[in-house]
């Protein structure tokens, strides 16, 4: 609707609602008045008429002089709608006769029977009447009469009708007449406006018609635009500064256009943290396509005082500008408390576009604006600070928009540089001790066996020995495990100085190591065992008190093939040789002769024959373990560990588990486990969650999934209380195979977790792959973590990670209440370990307490 139309429309519905209203009014005062004039006239008419009666009567009157009179007044006002009536009453009718009137009514009765004039308003007439009472005077005549007798009535009746008749008449010739006079002043007053207002809008619009960007809004000027109207001026004058408003916050669309392609781009996968430094190039170029980027950088720490400068170039840079930046960088790091002393930095150059325009910049360009985001404490990933150099934007609400966007990217960056060194790290602990920084028990299993392949393809042999410390228990226990770290590291340099070039040394666990000795007799195998022993012996640990700490080893010999055809069962030959050196007195080689071939060998078959008497006669037996949660200190679930009972003995299973699965009854040795600690947690009210340790081998057993289902039924526990937990003892060739087996334990309704997290590279591929609930971390990490930052770290990492992944976090090796302590600040759900609780037959009080 245009305005005109509308002001014509609303001038008219005014005009209607005016003019109807005042008619409306003007009838109803017209009406008042008429009526309260003809009510006055009526009163009046009837009082001289009363009084004239009373005059004429006084001056003896005949009665024809009297009907005269009367009836001259009533002519007098019959134009008007004015009628005067005389009624004689009863007391003169009866002296004079009855006359001619009209017969009473109800009104003038009442007045004959009271005395009392009567006044009547109807909408059509004003009615009065009255009464003739007979005075003194009046006796003479009217001899029959007392005084207050009522002789007659004076009756007048002024009509309304004609009177307002034509007051509506006149009042409608004047409306007919004013009417066409206000509207033709009205279209005259809309035309006006109309053309104001039109004129003026019409400049607007062609004003906001030359916008096309954010910047034509500043040839806009409202301010110089005269509407002739105060309102409208005022109204004009808030579009000003509404367009001041959009000129400060509106965007480009080209720049809206650019963040979301750039979003679309900060999607962090393996391949971008894989090639991060390429997907940062392509950032930068990506960014330069909008605004002017030189650079990028990022800083990051690797050590104490090392630190990694990346630096991200458009184009190909000068040597001179190169150096600038890196002068500037440097600069803006001193302001900076925690990178006032940088220290060392390795700085790395790297060019988004080689095919760019050479970037040549002075020095005052360098430094023109650096947006820099800083982490005071570096943690996961190591990232400590990381920034843009940008040149100057002419519009600050561009600039605001690309500094959102820049920030952005510094995080996504971040991000992807400490997921690339977290992965790293990762991998690299998933074959190293953090320790020691020896390879670790799982790379151990895959070396010795590519060695055993590598050296039946060649026909040679090679030498394994298994080195243990000697009494290192006592020093841990008399000196701290901060000592014993110490002395550890101290170990593991002094050993590989005295193993050949080419020979891997690799901890086994706790305080065994396990060296690999490729192409080597067994001669070789024992003069380079002997000198390792003679290295040990020469090591010497300070204590922080002082005191000089020595230690020795003994060491067990195997040669293959001379002793043994597998990995396990040369390392088995070499841990009962290294039992033997034990046994002789410690700090010593046990080099084999034949007769302990045979005795070992016959000591594994005595233990073989054990493990089938044991499963055949039921005499594996249950241990429990309590897993305690960390927040409300309950036990919350128990481990179920194999243990086998021989004339009162209690063997560990490390003693026989590896020999059953050598043997392929691992599956029913875990079966009967099952079987009975379900059987026993049942009978004891046990509610909480129970794991069970399962080798993958058995696992993938088409038997063992039926046997399973069928012994969890029977005890009538619920499926979601039973967590399996998927070893590393045995390698399943087909993961395919497993994960079809595991994803069928899931839809039963078991849960799943993976056992010493962090130890192997099987640990992350089932992660990847199986629906993962719990996390149980490799426990030389925890048991080290108060002493390493690097195992600290690392379990920093796991914790992230799982929780990332909704995946709850066991910690194992919990062995005092310092590490459960650590273990509330890092907000680690769940520990389990000999501080928490040992295994045994029996189970703990849910409440758990501490200690003494």
């Amino acid at each position: 609707m245009r305005i005109k139309h509308f002001l014509f429309g609303a001038s008219a519905i005014v005009a209607a609602l005016f003019f109807g209203g005042a008619y409306w009014s003007l009838e109803r005062v017209f009406d008042s008045l008429v009526r309260a004039n003809a009510a006055r006239t009526s009163e009046a008419t009837s009082r001289i008429a009363f009084a004239s009666m009373y005059q004429l009567m006084s001056q003896g009157w005949q009665r024809s002089q009297a009907t005269a009179f009367l009836k001259a007044m009533a002519e007098s006002g019959k134009d008007s709608g004015l009628t005067v009536q005389i009624y004689r009453g009863p007391v003169v009718e009866a002296l004079y006769h009855e006359i001619e009137q009209p017969p009473l009514d109800d009104e003038l009765r009442s007045v004959f029977a009271s005395g009392q004039p009567l006044r009547r308003d109807t909408l059509d007439y004003a009615r009065h009447v009255y009464p003739l009472v007979a005075e003194t005077r009046c006796l003479g005549c009217h001899t029959n009469a007392q005084v207050g007798s009522v002789l007659g009535a004076v009756e007048v009746r002024q009509e309304y009708a004609g009177l307002l008749a034509d007051a509506r008449h006149q009042l409608m010739l004047a409306f007919a007449v004013l009417l066409p006079i206000v509207g033709l002043l009205a279209l005259a007053a809309v035309w006006w406006v109309g053309r104001r207002i039109e004129g003026s809008v019409g400049r607007l619009l062609a004003g906001f018609d030359q916008v096309n960007a954010v910047g034509d809004l500043r040839h806009i000027a409202l301010d110089k635009t005269d509407l002739g109207f105060v309102e409208l001026n005022r109204v004009v004058t808030a579009l000003g500064r509404l367009l001041e408003k959009l000129r400060a916050i509106a965007v480009d669309k080209d720049i809206l256009t650019f963040e979301i392609g750039l979003l679309e781009k900060f999607v962090i996968t393996s391949e971008v943290v894989r090639d991060w430094r390429d997907y940062v190039g392509r950032l930068l170029t990506e960014i330069n396509s909008v605004i002017t980027a030189h650079t990028l950088f990022s800083v990051f720490k690797i050590d104490d005082e090392l630190f990694d400068l990346e630096i991200f170039w458009r184009g190909p840079t000068s040597p001179e500008t190169r150096a600038m930046m890196e002068r500037h960088i440097r600069h803006e790091l001193k302001n900076v408390p925690t990178f006032a002393d940088i220290g060392a930095c390795n700085i790395h150059h790297h060019v988004a576009d080689p095919t760019a325009p050479v970037v040549e910049l002075s020095e005052a360009e360098v430094a023109v604006r650096v947006k820099s985001f800083f982490v005071d404490r570096p943690k996961i990933g190591g990232i400590v600070g990381i920034g843009v150099h940008a040149g100057m934007l002419e519009d600050e609400t561009r600039y605001l928009v690309m500094e959102s966007i820049l920030s952005t990217l510094l995080n996504v960056v971040g991000s992807v540089k400490a997921i690339y060194k977290y992965t790293r790290d990762l991998e690299y602990y998933a074959t190293r001790d953090p320790l020691t920084d020896l390879f670790n028990q799982r790379v151990f299993w895959e070396l010795s066996t590519y060695e055993i392949g590598r050296a039946q393809r060649h026909g040679y042999s090679f030498g394994l020995l298994l080195i243990d410390l000697d009494n290192f228990k006592l020093v841990n226990d008399n000196y701290g495990h901060a000592v014993g770290d110490t002395y550890l590291q101290h170990f593991a340099r002094q050993v590989q100085v005295a193993l050949r070039d080419g020979d891997i040394l690799a901890r086994y666990g706790g305080d065994e190591f396990v060296a690999l000795l490729p192409e080597a007799a067994a001669d070789s195998v024992a003069m380079v065992a002997e000198r390792v022993r003679m290295a040990i012996e020469a090591i010497e640990v300070m204590t922080p008190d002082g005191i000089r700490l020595r230690g020795t080893a003994s060491i067990g010999l195997a040669v293959y093939p001379d002793h043994a055809e597998s990995a396990k069962d040369l390392l088995l030959f070499a841990d009962n040789m290294m039992y033997r050196a034990k046994a002789a007195g410690k700090d010593q080689v046990a080099i084999p002769t034949q007769e302990d071939v045979v005795d070992i060998f016959r000591d594994i078959s005595l233990k073989s024959v054990m493990v089938l008497e044991a499963i055949e006669a039921r005499r594996v037996v249950p241990f429990f373990q309590p897993i305690l949660s960390v927040a409300d200190n309950r036990i919350v679930a128990y481990e179920v560990l194999s243990r086998i009972e021989l004339n009162g003995e209690i063997i560990r299973a490390d003693e026989f588990v590896e020999i059953a699965e050598k043997m392929g009854v691992i599956h029913r040795l875990d079966m009967l486990v099952i079987e009975q600690a379900l059987s026993t947690l049942a009978a004891r009210g046990h509610a909480g969650e129970i794991f069970i340790n399962l080798s993958p081998r058995a696992l993938v057993l088409k038997e063992f999934a039926r046997d399973l289902r069928r012994l969890v039924e029977a005890s009538g526990i619920a499926p979601h209380n039973i967590v399996f937990e998927i070893t590393e003892r045995d390698t399943v060739k087909s993961l395919a195979v497993l994960e079809r087996f595991l994803n069928d334990l899931k839809a039963d309704g078991f849960k799943l977790a993976i056992d010493d997290f962090g130890s192997g590279f099987s640990s992350f591929h089932y992660l990847r792959r199986f629906p993962i609930d719990y996390l149980k971390i490799e426990g030389d990490f925890i048991a080290n973590m108060l002493n390493s930052e690097k195992d600290r770290t690392f379990v920093t990492s796991i914790r992230s990670l799982a929780r990332e992944m909704d995946i709850t976090v066991v910690a194992e090796y919990v062995e005092s209440a310092d590490i459960l302590d650590e273990l509330v600040k890092l907000d680690i759900q769940c520990a389990q370990g000999y501080y928490i609780g040992r295994p045994a037959r029996e189970l703990l009080p849910v409440d758990w307490q501490r200690p003494a």
